[in-house]
């Protein structure tokens, strides 16, 4: 029979230990690196613990949740309780260890929708900062970073104020929908008395395995997505393109870290399913039952760019977000989005979309730009971004029960 174990004992177990990872037959993540594993035949209890957080170069899982909360604490002390309480809770999570069975007479404090024992599910929680966190409340506004400001609205969004924002974002991430829900009930029982949810929207995808570090999957259109993603195993191009750099014009706390872009992009399903075959291919640039791009047969192929726009048009999307060109190669982005389906609206129409996720060192050179190059294209007629946000992703946790942004804590003369 296991004993129960408590959030203190825990956290005295997990300093000892220098946040040791808890594995079942297989390989698991080394701090700061990928899982060198098929995502979809091996899974783990995945360290929280390393130089940057998991959840961006891990390789991406079958579901996500990503979750946007207002705080409620008017102070800087009241913040440091809420990445605490976040933090250690993450970290009961993340390690498989299970909840003791607590007094009869309170709640209890697992909710049990996955059984009594934790299994490993490849399970992450990713902790991003909103814009709003560092305004006038916690005096944080000198330390931001550089380059985080609300999202903008875009010529063809359409953004619900209740959908977009939020002073902090979870991105929770694992093989089994219900490991995700559970989660995010146990996070949100665990700072109750600092968060309030502002917005959120799960997601789903099937995996195709391209390579090592490499996944491609279909969205609700139809067609194969993340064929020309970064290489996470590969380090030069992780270091060059995800994380901030001691070299960047950014404050010293935020090496490590990274920013991050939530998007809800609904799509017009039902108008694109009466679009001919041949148009969707010549709006994508890709074959539609292979991936491949329209000049080859295979998927892995390098797309064929001609000057006329007569193999691949000067219009396709894939074209516009990377035109592979000498000057384009500093905006490209790790997208680790997700498929979501919300039932239907009140006029009838499905509610179904792409939950788009992206990191980069840097907005202006990632998002921003690869954005501005889409303003225009032919697939926003069959798209809507309808929420979202900017946020940053702080660097990862040095040790269990240390709060998230604990270098933000420290630049403002908060000990952790």
């Amino acid at each position: 029979m296991t004993s129960p174990i408590t959030r203190r004992s825990f956290l005295r177990a997990g300093a000892a230990a220098g946040g040791a990872v808890v594995a079942t037959g297989c390989a698991a993540e080394v701090p700061g690196e990928s899982v060198d594993t098929d995502p979809m035949s091996e899974v783990a209890f995945i360290s929280h613990i390393g130089a940057w957080q998991p959840g961006i170069v891990t390789p991406a899982p079958r579901h996500a949740i990503v979750v946007a909360f207002d705080t409620t604490a008017t102070d800087r002390d009241r913040l440091r309780e809420m990445l605490t309480a976040l933090s250690v809770e993450v970290d009961l999570l993340t390690s498989g260890t299970p909840a003791g069975p607590g007094d009869p007479l309170f709640p209890p404090p697992d909710n049990r929708i996955t059984g009594i024992t934790p299994e490993p599910d490849d399970l992450t929680v990713t902790v991003a900062l909103g814009a709003s966190i560092f305004d006038h409340r916690f005096g944080l506004a000198a330390h931001a970073p550089r380059q985080l400001a609300a999202m903008p609205m875009f010529p063809n969004d359409r953004s619900d104020p209740g959908r977009t924002h939020g002073d902090l974002l979870i991105q929770i991430c694992s093989q089994r929908e219900i490991v995700a829900h559970h989660s995010l009930r146990r996070l949100m029982l665990a700072t109750r008395g600092w968060l309030t949810l502002r917005w959120m929207q799960a997601g789903f995808q099937e995996l195709n395995t391209l390579g090592p570090g490499r996944t491609s999957t279909r969205n609700l259109l139809g067609f194969k997505d993340g064929t020309a993603n970064l290489d996470t195993h590969d380090s030069p191009t992780v270091h060059r393109y995800i994380w901030v750099s001691a070299d960047d014009d950014e404050p010293e706390w935020t090496v490590g870290g990274t920013y991050m872009v939530s998007r809800i992009i609904r799509n017009r399903v039902e108008f694109w399913d009466r679009t001919p075959l041949v148009t969707q291919e010549l709006i994508i640039g890709r074959k539609k039952e292979s991936g491949a791009p329209l000049s080859s047969d295979d998927e892995a192929a390098t797309p064929e760019f001609d000057d006329a726009g007569e193999v691949t048009p000067l219009s396709a999307h894939i074209r516009l977000a990377n035109p592979r060109t000498p000057g384009s190669e500093r905006n490209l982005i790790l997208r680790r989005g997700f498929n979501y389906a919300n039932g239907f609206s009140t006029d009838g129409q499905l509610d179904q979309g792409l939950l788009f996720v992206c990191f980069q060192r840097s907005l202006s050179d990632g998002f921003l730009a690869v954005q501005a190059r889409l303003d225009g294209e032919a697939l926003e007629e069959y798209i809507r971004p309808e929420g979202g946000g900017f946020f940053f992703v702080p660097p990862g946790r040095t040790v269990a029960g240390e709060p998230f942004a604990a270098g933000l804590l420290r630049t403002t003369d908060l000990a952790p």
